[in-house]
């Protein structure tokens, strides 16, 4: 190591004066004869599991690091003060692709009284990415030690661990970063570290830098110490108890804006400096929702000060970092100018996601792994929970429900997973982010707020917060929690919590006790899958039952008893009827049931406002019942309702219980809709079966859905404006539904888009386009050759990351191949197109029906390659596997994506993704062969 933090330079001196011999000590107790596992240097490693043993914990880590930007690489420092709680002789922890150079034993008090250090022996087991560190004698239960190591690394090229950065200047020079993203099991990259999220301690980071640079960690800096050499060692507060993946550190020449919330807690957002302006609305979004949060979870936010920072190059959206939360540009940056409205609801959504982690997932975390849905799935609920509160003209709550309608697309194949799954590789760990995890955990979440009342739930997740902080927690920890919200003063008769709105135990008779939340919440998180409840009127009988609901599985195959067998759910259903608006409820707990109504009724609605997580199908004359209404009077239900219906029909033709003539008969209400998002809803049927006729070269179905969309829906485009004005509704509608028309060769879209286009280029790309159009104009201009060059340039040249964004979508929809070979080539050089793109860059171009096959054979051919900038299970591989085949609906197809996934072996054969991916072409197989021709007889009686 060439230089050394002062915190540690002691150590040095003190172990050249005391080095054991050393010897392999027995450790029976820890691993067994059979099942030995070999260290790097062909001795015996004296542990045999994935999972860190507990004999060690860690009780404080004091870091110094040193990133040379020039050479990338860097040096570490670190003592980690530890606690023995079972005699051994051996430290376990962890470790990857780091060169250790020295390992000291100290006792605890060894710094203050110069007592020599000993020499530990490191032994290495790449494959489990572990380290032991042998102890020349048994450390002793109940004692402290210090232990104190030295290492080194280069800068990780990809985006995990401690890794480099760049970005480019508006003149053109290119500046370097260093910054670090841990979560789930990176740290070790960067530190030895027991990294596992039950392994809490503090932290006290010290980092050395140039002077033209700042560093930032999860703290304030208390102090900066010039030292030989011009470096500056800046010194940061002692972190609160907290996991490694949250550990976080940044080296940069960021520029900051910086408020003070009402609480006290200064904010601040760093950006590149050429970036600064716009930084203003992701300030203003981040103090809202912060003192939001106080407020909500009734807990302060635990540190001093609270950063956020626009990362050039990050893989995923964000990372919740305690103190330090980092996120990519499109993330976090709002360019008035260039931004959307959409565009601002996800920067506002992706603030409020990481803000809800400082309390889910930092404050409290999962034990392990298998619970990440705790951390995730509550994030995202809270997204919906905070800007519903903080901002409301988002309309966030009208968008939850895609959220929603994502998680049943992959939870309704039998490849999905529980919430709570086990998970024990670094790989199995990684796809565990996922929409299960994330989506369809805030779904049962605001199924649960619906059930017990917004008060208890709040309440609950309070106690929550509150019994666990700086610990961590599993699933039962969370109901036993919603079950105890009440004081002894709150009980009456029969055990029912009565709140200050209305009494559990009225609304819903003797399954109001709050204890069987968790018997009723196991079923939602311990299996997979989603119910299908079925629901036939008869008088004024509603006879019910649960199935599970599978997508391209149908009653009549072979496997069907066999998927059916053993899954039910407790289902707090809610309906109204024809003759009450009240919202009446009922749990469904066994696979039958039956209610009596006051009176017949004419239709019913089960779902309301879609608040439970299920499919409801409607027997006998249910759905006719329900198509007449929407076509007399649609505003009898609610636009949730409406968006529900839509989607439920289509979802129930993909299980084989509903004709596809039926649930497009349901369309054809749209005409009269009013609200912006049942209109896209459905509208988004209508393309996705476009996009699929038209993949598949079927020209006939194709042109006349095209009719059928430009005819039917004709009204709605030509109402709409080329200006930003309207609710954030109304704006996203614009967008998405010029952008369709477009696509679909409206003449007087095309001919509005191209006039756009050209008065951009001639102004030399300083006129400002409509931002909610920008994407549009764009891809229409993308179609000539000079205009898809001029926007290349511009690419290049833009400094908005949401612009880029929509240049990059627009470059991708050219039908020249050589034009699409080109970006493909400019995202593996990872310059001109950063190679965090690659994967939505690849994706995009497989969306396109020219591109399609491009895509495929790319990933085939380059897909070592494309491991080499990706990590095997992340979110950028995943996505590009999906993107590029999720689409096929052809045996040969299929076959083919088969034939390549055998190829991989170890290098992604294992992947669940692959298993979804096959499923989803199965499905789209069988889908094509069921419904063409009903699609096709449809369309000609229809258009």
């Amino acid at each position: 190591m060439t230089s050394l933090c002062r915190i540690c330079s002691l150590v040095v001196v003190l172990q050249l004066l005391h080095i054991y011999s050393l010897g392999i000590y027995s450790f029976k107790h820890q691993i067994g004869k059979a099942n030995v596992n070999f260290s790097t240097n062909s001795k015996p490693f004296p542990w045999n599991k994935l999972r860190l043993p507990d004999m060690v914990i860690p009780i404080q880590y004091d870091l110094c690091v040193h990133p040379n930007l020039s050479s990338l690489h860097f040096t570490g420092l670190e003592r980690i003060e530890i606690l023995v709680r079972k005699d051994t002789s051996f430290i376990i922890l962890h470790s990857k692709s780091l060169e250790i150079t020295s390992a000291v034993l100290l006792p605890k008090d060894g710094l203050e009284s110069r007592k020599p250090g000993k020499q530990l022996q490191v032994l290495e087991h790449p494959a489990h990415e572990q380290i032991a560190l042998q102890a020349p004698e048994v450390l002793t239960a109940g004692q402290r030690y210090l232990i104190v190591i030295e290492f080194h690394a280069q800068l990780a090229d990809g985006f995990d661990g401690f890794y480099k950065s760049t970005y480019k200047t508006r003149d053109g020079e290119t500046r370097i970063i260093a910054t670090t993203d841990f979560e789930p099991t990176s740290a070790r990259m960067a530190f030895p570290c027991f990294d596992e999220p039950s392994f809490k301690a503090k932290f006290a980071i010290t980092i050395r830098r140039e002077k033209k640079h700042i560093a930032l960690s999860n703290m304030p800096k208390i102090k900066t110490i010039e030292l030989k050499g011009g470096l500056l060692e800046d010194h940061f507060e002692v972190t609160v108890k907290m996991s490694t993946y949250l550990v976080a550190y940044i080296v940069c020449d960021f520029k900051s804006v910086q408020t003070t919330t009402s609480s006290g807690i200064k904010v601040s957002i760093y950006v590149s400096p050429d970036k600064w302006n716009q930084a203003h609305y992701a300030l203003e979004a981040a103090v809202k929702l912060l003192e939001f949060y106080e407020k909500y979870f009734n807990i302060s936010f635990p540190l001093p000060k609270l950063d956020l920072v626009a990362i050039p190059d990050f893989q995923s959206g964000a990372m919740e970092n305690w103190g330090l939360i980092t996120y990519r540009e499109t993330s976090l940056l709002y360019d008035p100018k260039t931004s959307s409205a959409f565009d601002k609801l996800w920067v506002t959504k992706v603030i409020g996601h990481e803000l809800a982690h400082q309390w889910f997932g930092n404050l409290v975390t999962m034990e392990w792994w298998n619970d990440i849905w705790l951390n995730e799935g509550f994030a995202r609920f809270m997204e919906l929970v905070s800007i519903n509160a903080t901002y409301s003209e988002l309309q966030i709550e009208d968008y939850f429900q895609n959220v929603c309608f994502g998680a049943i697309a992959r939870d309704s194949l039998n490849s999905s997973h529980p919430i709570s799954n086990p998970a024990e590789t670094p790989i199995q760990i990684k796809e565990m982010f996922d929409t299960v995890s994330y989506d369809k955990g805030a779904c049962i979440l605001k199924m649960l707020k619906d059930f017990l009342s917004e008060e208890v739930f709040q309440k609950g997740i309070i106690h929550y917060l509150k019994t666990y902080s700086y610990t961590n927690a599993k699933n039962d920890d969370l109901w036993n929690s919603m079950a105890n919200t009440c004081s002894e003063s709150d009980f009456s008769s029969g055990n029912f919590c009565y709140t200050a709105s209305r009494p559990l135990g009225n609304t819903f008779g003797h399954m109001g006790k709050l204890m069987e939340i968790k018997e009723m919440m196991n079923t939602w998180t311990l299996q997979k899958g989603i119910p299908l409840v079925l629901v036939k009127c008869e008088g004024k009988t509603l006879r019910l039952r649960q199935e599970r609901f599978l997508k391209g599985v149908f009653e009549e195959d072979p496997e069907w008893a066999n998927l059916q067998s053993r899954y039910f759910w407790h289902i707090p259903l809610t309906y109204i009827t024809s003759s009450s608006d009240t919202v009446h409820r009922h749990i469904l707990k066994t696979k039958t049931d039956t209610l009596e109504l006051e009176g017949e009724v004419t239709w019913i609605k089960f779902n309301v406002d879609m608040n439970g997580y299920y499919i409801v199908h409607y027997e006998g004359n249910g759905w006719n019942n329900i198509i007449k209404l929407l076509n007399q009077n649609h505003t009898l239900f609610s636009h949730k309702d409406r968006a529900n219906l839509i989607h439920n029909a289509f979802q129930l033709v993909s299980a084989g219980r509903l004709l596809l003539d039926t649930a497009l008969d349901l369309t054809q209400y749209l005409q009269h809709e009013s609200s912006n998002v049942v209109l896209l809803q459905g509208l988004s049927y209508l393309e996705m079966f476009y996009h699929m006729m038209e993949r598949q070269n079927i020209s006939d179905v194709t042109q006349n859905l095209k009719r059928y969309i430009l005819q039917h829906f004709k009204p709605v485009i030509d109402r709409q404006t080329w200006r930003d004005e309207g609710s954030v509704s109304d704006r996203i509608l614009r967008s998405d539904l010029l952008r369709l028309a477009c696509e679909l060769q409206y003449p007087p879209c095309i001919q509005k888009a191209n006039e756009l286009f050209s008065q951009w280029m001639e102004s030399g790309g300083t006129l400002n386009v409509t931002t909610d159009v920008l994407k549009t104009v764009y891809s229409v201009g993308a179609q000539t050759m000079a205009g898809w060059n001029y926007l290349l340039k511009q690419y290049s040249l833009s400094m908005s990351g949401a612009e880029k964004n929509k240049i990059l979508y627009a470059l991708t929809t050219s039908r020249h191949c050589e034009k699409l070979t080109k970006l493909l080539e400019l995202g593996m050089e990872g310059e001109v197109i950063k190679t965090q793109d690659l994967a939505a860059l690849v994706h995009a171009i497989a969306r396109n029906p020219e591109g399609q096959r491009l895509a495929w054979n790319f990933v085939r051919e380059n897909w070592d390659k494309l491991l080499k900038k990706f990590e095997l299970a992340s979110f950028s591989i995943r996505i590009i596997i999906t993107g590029t085949t999720s689409h096929f609906s052809s045996q040969d197809k299929l076959e083919e994506v088969k034939h390549f996934f055998r190829t991989l072996e170890d290098q992604g054969s294992q992947l669940k993704i692959t298993e979804v991916v096959l499923e989803t072409i199965t499905k789209n197989i069988r889908w094509l062969k069921r419904n063409l021709n009903s699609l096709r007889n449809w369309l000609l009686n229809n258009v």
